[in-house]
């Protein structure tokens, strides 16, 4: 992994960027989908596809290639939109989401476009598939990373725990699981529905590294990455805290936002303060 640097920081801040407003431009074509998760992971994928992941769109079956999955599927308009920013498939394809005969379903499907590792969405089950693929980088005797992305509330799902338990008892120190920790659901506030609390400490109970982090700030996130490179002897867990629908101020920290798409005119809105953010974060630094 390359050494941070603050231009670096900044693009990488700027692509997050960017990548939220093809969220909302995406969601508001489709007429359907997901608002808060997506809009509040893009800081995350924005680090992970431009600076963190050993990857080539070039060669997206390149064996040495680090593994993305995902889990929590119903976010797939942040991967989509960063995987086309990445060169992937074309930029102007993100208009075609959940549309009939459309590669980007509302959940993402391995083999429709370069990139999908996995098909998901039945929540519970993408740590046990990055499970898998840590086990056959010890087969191959690869160093490759393997990471998960999860929602907190998948943590509801027994087979999440199952999966929990048996990487600490193996010691898959290849594998990191990224915990989008955004306290929603689609019917409210985690805590108010099934308390998740103490998440560190369950995971510290399965022989999990954990460490804990403000999900939008690009630094934290890659030290993060950078200490769970460095254990060797565990599987760690990074519990990401997020704004649900970060970078918007009307749905900023409202479960309503789980599953809805904007309106046009909400759009419109969203896409203008999105655009206002931009500009202040390159004129603080120019």
């Amino acid at each position: 992994m390359d050494s941070l640097t603050e231009k670096k920081t900044r693009y990488l801040e700027l692509t997050a960027n960017r990548i939220r407003e093809h969220i909302v431009e995406m969601l508001v074509e489709a007429g359907s989908g997901h608002s808060a998760g997506p809009l509040g992971m893009a800081d995350i994928f924005s680090a992970l596809y431009f600076h963190i992941l050993k990857h080539d769109p070039k060669n997206p079956h390149w064996s040495e290639r680090d593994r993305l999955v995902v889990s929590n599927g119903h976010i797939c308009p942040v991967q989509y939109a960063a995987l086309a920013l990445a060169g992937y498939f074309p930029i102007e394809e993100l208009k075609t989401l959940r549309k009939i005969n459309s590669r980007l379903q509302g959940h993402p499907h391995r083999g429709s476009i370069p990139g999908i590792e996995t098909t998901s969405g039945p929540l519970g089950s993408g740590l046990s598939q990055a499970i898998g693929m840590t086990l056959a980088a010890e087969l191959d005797k690869s160093r490759r990373q393997i990471y998960c992305m999860m929602s907190d509330a998948e943590h509801q799902e027994g087979n999440t725990w199952e999966a929990i338990m048996f990487a600490g008892k193996r010691r898959l120190a290849n594998l990191t699981a990224i915990i989008d920790r955004n306290n929603i659901q689609i019917s409210g506030f985690t805590e108010d529905i099934m308390p998740l609390e103490s998440l560190r400490k369950k995971y510290e109970a399965f022989r999990w590294h954990v460490l804990e982090i403000d999900g939008h700030n690009i630094e934290q996130i890659i030290d993060a990455i950078r200490e769970a490179q460095a254990v060797y002897e565990a599987p760690t867990a990074i519990i990401a805290h997020t704004i649900p629908g970060k970078g918007v101020d009307f749905m900023e920290q409202d479960y309503r936002w789980h599953g809805k798409p904007p309106t046009k005119d909400e759009a419109r809105k969203a896409i203008s303060e999105l655009r206002t953010l931009g500009n202040r974060i390159k004129s603080e630094h120019e």
